[in-house]
């Protein structure tokens, strides 16, 4: 058997600095091809339809392969393995969960949404619907679900950068989110969807082949056997066969069973309703390309999530993840980054620090596209929606809808940037985890209902949406994610009247429950008369390019 490295604790900032300086010299390369790519695509951005969706030009590899970069975000890379490495088998339900997720997504929504959409999630609501009130619900929730997930990424940036600049300041990990907030700003306001795409295909080749060098040295360390890799993992843990099973996040309480179940409600149905990855469906020309870039990106995820299995057991083994460790500082954000480094031959060697270059370049360059999805997405709903047709009711031109997305890029950008940095205590898989409960809660009771239920109308479709994107805001808010705990947002003040840190088992059935009575009590009769249009054009995709005009 290989010899086991020692486990260790790796502060960067005591690493020679020619290897910061490698280190360095790979994130601003990483950056430049990533800004020389959007402005490339820039030039070709001349209509609405080039900006949101990429003149649907986009073949189903390509475009399987951003929606695996979309959804392979930091908090996967970063997150997970870090849940895996400090918490065992609690952590492990997050790689579960994401990827069962992936299979509600494909079987419920994805291709359908994408033959009856154009090029938000509004306009699929809103084909049927009446034009105000359904937009304005569903551009809200949009928003709000892009911001939690951009909170994560942006963490996410801020303790990747401090590990490797060797930064504990809290304010100059500020600092980083707020120049990964700029980078993101640039991506989408000069690069569009077509940029965004081409960052994420990069992207997702890069974050495959490091994940996959990784994974391949952690199991050369243990002869390929998973059984010694468990059991390194225990031991070093110091949990013991506990770390293998369940209990150690959530505890085995009442309270802490339920919060771990409504986590998997959350993970498997989240996926189905966040916009930043339905929108992705847009980009290509019909859909055979859909499905096709469904399978690209199916294949891609599925292997990408049984990696993380790899790396976060690996940490776990090979690193010091006790409570005054380098790992359980960052809440686990490090662990990957860190591995790649003991994996590559330790901290003293040339070797480590290459590895260690090359997989946080990877994982920055993982958090910029991700962003710029998210911010894309977010903007083009308030442009679209909101602005064109709420509050200029259609009477826009194709240039001052361009600029309206632009100038709420930066918008949303800004309130990102304000949130993110007092999140910075909170592990990045759990605040994806909190995006996918609000995006359950708040856009799949709406999407489904409407695709499948003849009756459903204007009313149910606000209640659902407000209704469950409410709930699961407000129970987030008066839980112990945001007060009452030393690993809190807000330190000191203690106002958690709800117990659970995942809401999705109250929010998401309420969501539900909320569109059913909407529905019985509205008295709007037209949306049942397009229903049978809806329906052919969500399984045919004829008409799917006048989908959001009216």
């Amino acid at each position: 058997m290989t010899q086991l490295t020692t486990p260790l604790l790796v502060p960067l900032a005591d690493a020679e600095p020619g290897n910061q300086a490698l280190t360095i010299s790979l994130f601003t390369a990483v950056v430049a091809v990533t800004l020389y790519i959007t402005w490339w695509a820039s030039r070709q951005n001349k209509t609405t339809a080039d900006y949101y969706a990429g003149g649907r030009s986009f073949s189903g590899a390509q475009n399987g392969l951003a929606v695996a970069g979309d959804y392979m975000s930091a908090a996967s890379f970063l997150g997970i393995s870090g849940q895996i490495a400090l918490y065992g088998y609690d952590g492990f339900l997050y790689s579960i969960g994401f990827l069962v997720a992936w299979l509600v997504a494909l079987l419920l929504v994805a291709e359908l949404l994408r033959n009856s959409g154009r090029f938000t999630m509004a306009d699929q609501l809103a084909f049927r619907m009446k034009q105000r009130p359904v937009r304005t619900a569903a551009a809200s929730s949009t928003i709000v679900v892009s911001i939690f997930y951009l909170l994560a990424q942006m963490v996410g940036a801020g303790s990747l950068v401090g590990l490797l600049l060797g930064v504990k300041s809290e304010g100059l990990k500020a600092g980083v989110i707020i120049l990964v907030g700029a980078l993101m700003i640039i991506y989408v306001t000069i690069g569009g969807m077509r940029g965004t795409t081409w960052v994420q295909i990069v992207k997702a080749v890069l974050l495959m082949t490091g994940t996959l060098l990784i994974t391949f040295l952690v199991l050369l360390k243990f002869d390929f056997n998973p059984s010694k890799l468990l059991g390194a993992a225990a031991a070093n843990s110091g949990k013991g066969e506990a770390f293998l099973q369940p209990g150690l996040l959530y505890g085995k309480d009442l309270v802490g069973q339920i919060d771990f179940l409504s986590l998997g409600l959350a993970l498997v149905l989240g996926t189905a309703g966040l916009p930043h990855i339905l929108i992705r469906f847009y980009t290509v020309p019909d859909s055979r390309s859909a499905r096709r870039s469904v399978q690209w990106a199916i294949g891609l995820i599925g292997a990408f999530y049984l990696m993380t299995l790899a790396l976060g057991f690996g940490a776990a083994a090979l690193l010091n993840t006790g409570k005054d460790s380098a790992v359980a500082a960052s809440k686990g954000n490090t662990a990957s980054v860190l591995l790649a480094e003991v994996v590559g031959g330790g901290a003293d060697s040339l070797g480590g620090a290459i590895l260690l270059a090359l997989i946080a370049a990877v994982a920055f360059a993982t958090i910029l596209a991700v962003v710029a999805g998210l911010t894309l997405t977010s903007a083009s709903s308030f442009a679209h929606d909101l602005y064109v047709n709420v509050i200029a009711k259609g009477k826009v031109t194709e240039k001052n809808e361009i600029r309206v997305a632009r100038f709420a890029a930066i918008g949303i950008g800004a309130v990102a940037i304000g949130l993110a940095i007092p999140a910075q205590k909170l592990n990045i898989a759990f605040l994806v985890a909190l995006a996918f409960a609000v995006a359950a809660s708040a856009n799949l009771p709406a999407l489904l209902f409407n695709l499948f239920w003849r009756r459903f109308n204007t009313s149910g479709a606000v209640w659902s949406i407000y209704g469950g994107l409410i709930s699961a805001v407000v129970l987030v808010i008066f839980s112990p994610v945001v007060s009452g705990k030393s690993t809190s947002m807000i330190t000191g003040a203690d106002f958690a009247w709800f117990p659970l840190s995942n809401p999705g088992i109250v929010s998401i059935p309420l969501g539900f429950l909320l569109g059913v009575v909407g529905t019985f009590l509205g008295k709007d009769k037209s949306a049942s008369n397009r229903y049978n249009e809806l329906s052919v054009r969500a399984l045919t995709g004829a008409g799917a390019e006048s989908a959001g005009k009216h």
